[in-house]
């Protein structure tokens, strides 16, 4: 299966199970809350992921409310999770481990 292939519904909700903190909504869309100490600290977040984003032309839903940053990931052209979603829920994870511990 390639990378931006959709995942049967299956495959999805076993990987989602095996994620922190993400959670499959309308077996579609990957989500997630991240909590920052700083509003800057977030925006830091934010520009990362907009970078890392447009290095793959890949880019998440994103929604910034003071101190915390959600993020929606799908893919469009699949219509629904690919590997690629899930290559990029542990890069946004990785990510932000790197920001808080700055």
């Amino acid at each position: 299966m390639e990378r931006n292939e959709k995942l049967p519904i299956e495959v999805v909700q076993e990987k989602v199970a095996e994620l922190q903190g993400w959670d499959l909504v309308e077996e579609k869309w990957l989500t997630k809350k991240y909590r920052f100490r700083s509003y800057l600290n977030g925006i830091a977040f934010v520009n990362e992921i907009a970078t890392l984003s447009e290095d793959v032309n890949h880019h998440p839903f994103i929604s910034i409310d003071y101190l915390v940053v959600t993020i929606k990931l799908s893919s469009w052209a699949a219509k629904g999770v690919t590997e690629l979603d899930f290559h990029l829920t542990e890069q946004y994870d990785n990510l932000y481990e790197n920001i808080l511990g700055k």
